[in-house]
Parts: structure tokens; sequence; C-alpha cells
């Protein structure tokens, strides 16, 4: 229960610190974030005009710095976060609820997989150590997650979508079909997701094969793997239940960071196949300089990222009592 408590206060003091600091940096930043999105399109403003789109963007320039903060921080834990400027009048809430499931299902999915396959990869790897699965597979997906995620984007538009004509590549479903919960658009959807999700998972496999791999080839060499060994326990037996159980806690932080980080998506990935997911969004958000959908974004990513550190240090604290016995 101690364990509990400071993991729960630790994840509660990071969320303030991080919402204070998403607060801070924008009002920090020059400029008028107005002025540069109406300048785009309609030239100067007069004050009238300008003090009228400021209120309706919900952009206070002479407001008391104590009473927008606790106004701010009320707005977020109600999940209110202003209005995006550059999908006006549309709120920030609903323009990031359109794209949010988007990137959840492309890249949550496929950093689920890739870790999944590439720490029993890794260590199927090290248990068969100097085999021809050892030998193989994890040079040649370590080489290949050290491309860039657009380069190999690129390599499979021009392979399965342009020479093959396989696969489309653009956007998450077909323009000309109408969205509806039918079978027919889940598979339009599905097929638009096989390039992207294949660009994610053949880029991310190889970190997971080499991190499972070195964690098992020291923990095979552990006194109570051989005590196992000793006492004629089944190898499948010893391979999952001792040496990959305790190889697999080192791995649960990096798992978690990721996961958190599935909510900004796959940026690159995103932009090179036109994909309708959060990266994407992050990206026009900042090129329309469109501060309360950055900073709404901003928040969501932070806020994933220390929600999954915290699941994952339960999860270790449950696989191994040692950690919780230290506190």
């Amino acid at each position: 229960m101690r364990y509990l408590v400071r993991r729960i206060g630790f994840l509660l003091i990071a969320l303030w610190a991080a919402i204070t600091l998403n607060f801070f940096i924008p009002r920090l930043m020059p400029g008028n974030p107005a002025i540069a999105m109406m300048a785009k399109f309609h030239g100067h403003l007069n004050p009238a005009s300008l003090h009228a789109i400021e209120v309706a963007f919900g952009i206070h320039t002479h407001e008391n710095i104590f009473v927008a903060y606790v106004q701010y921080i009320g707005n977020t834990l109600q999940g209110n976060f202003g209005t995006s400027l550059s999908n006006f009048p549309n709120s920030v809430t609903s323009v990031i609820s359109k794209a949010l499931p988007w990137t959840l299902g492309l890249v949550g999915i496929t950093t689920i997989l890739g870790f999944i396959i590439g720490t029993a990869v890794g260590a199927i790897a090290a248990w068969r150590r100097g085999g021809v699965l050892d030998s193989v597979l994890p040079p040649v997906f370590i080489v290949v997650s050290a491309f860039p995620y657009f380069w190999i984007g690129l390599m499979a538009i021009w392979l399965f979508a342009i020479t093959l004509n396989w696969l489309p590549f653009l956007g998450g479903y077909t323009e000309t079909v109408t969205p509806t919960f039918t079978v027919s658009f889940i598979l339009d959807i599905l097929n638009h997701a096989v390039l992207p999700a294949f660009t994610i998972l053949i880029t991310s496999i190889g970190g997971w094969i080499l991190t499972m791999r070195n964690n098992m080839i020291t923990v095979v060499a552990e006194d109570y793997v051989k005590m196992a060994r000793a006492k004629g326990l089944r190898p499948r037996r010893i391979l999952w239940q001792y040496a990959g159980r305790n190889a697999l806690l080192p791995n649960l932080t990096g798992f978690a960071m990721s996961l958190g980080f599935v909510i900004s998506g796959a940026i690159l990935v995103e932009f090179v196949f036109n994909y309708p997911g959060v990266g994407f969004m992050l990206l026009q958000a900042v090129e329309n300089e469109d501060y309360p959908l950055m900073q709404a974004l901003f928040l969501l990513i932070t806020v994933a990222v220390l929600v999954a550190i915290f699941l994952s240090d339960i999860a270790t604290a449950i696989l191994d009592p040692r950690t919780r016995n230290q506190e």
C-alpha cells in the first residue's frame, strides 16, 4: 500500500507540474496568435476587430495571471481547452476527439504488436543463442530499424502502392466512401492502414529484439535458471516463466513510454501517408500557429506518458515483489 501511495503522489505532482508548464510556456512566447492567424487571410485588423477575435478565441492579453491560472486548472480538469484557431469555431476537445481514434487504432495496435513480436523473438533468439534464428532475424531487424520512418514509408508506397498497385496510401479511407459503421467501410479503413502500420511495425521490432535478447542472455546465466534446469523442468516453462518473466521487467518502462507516446502518433508516418491522426494534426497545428490545439496536444501527450509509466511501475511491482519491498 505504501508503494502505491508513493506512486500516486508522484503521478499527481508530475501532472500538476505538466499543467503548470503548459499554462506558462505559451504566455511567455512573443506575438499574438490571433494576429498571426488572421493576418494570413485578412491582413491587419483594427483594434475593435482584433479584440472581438481575441474574445472569441479566449485570448486575453491583459488578464490577471493568477486568476487565469486558476481558471485554466479548472477548465483542464473539465476537459475544456478552448477554441481551435485553425478550426474555428470548433472546440479543441471536439477536434482532438475526431483524430484520436485513428492514432490509437493505428499506432497503438502496431506498438503493442511490435513489443510482443520483438520480445518473443528476442527471448527465443537468446535462448537458442548461436542458432539460425539468433543469427538472422536480430541483425536484419536491427538494420531495418535504423532507417527513418519516412524513408521506409516512401519505399513501401513506391513498391506496394505505385509499382504493384496492391494497396492505397493516402488518407484513412476512400474519400468517395461515406463513413458508416459497416463491414465494407471497416475493411476500407483496414486496407488504408496496412502500409502505415507495416512501416511502424517494421521499424520498431528491432529495438525490442535487441533489448530482450541482451536481457535474456544475462538472466539465463543466473543461478535460479540453472537450478530450474537441474530440476528437470520443461525448457519452455523455464524460458517463459523463469527467464522470460525476469528479463521482461527492464523493458516494461520503455514499453510504457512507447504506449504513452502513442497519443502523439508517428508524426512522420502520418504525414507521409496523410493519415488523419493526432500526429498529423499536431504538425498542422504548429504550421497554423494554433496555440490552444498545440497546448492541449502537448498536455495530452504528457499525461499519457505519465499514466503509462505509473501503470508500468504497478505491473513491475506485481511481477517482482522485491521492487515494492525496497520502498
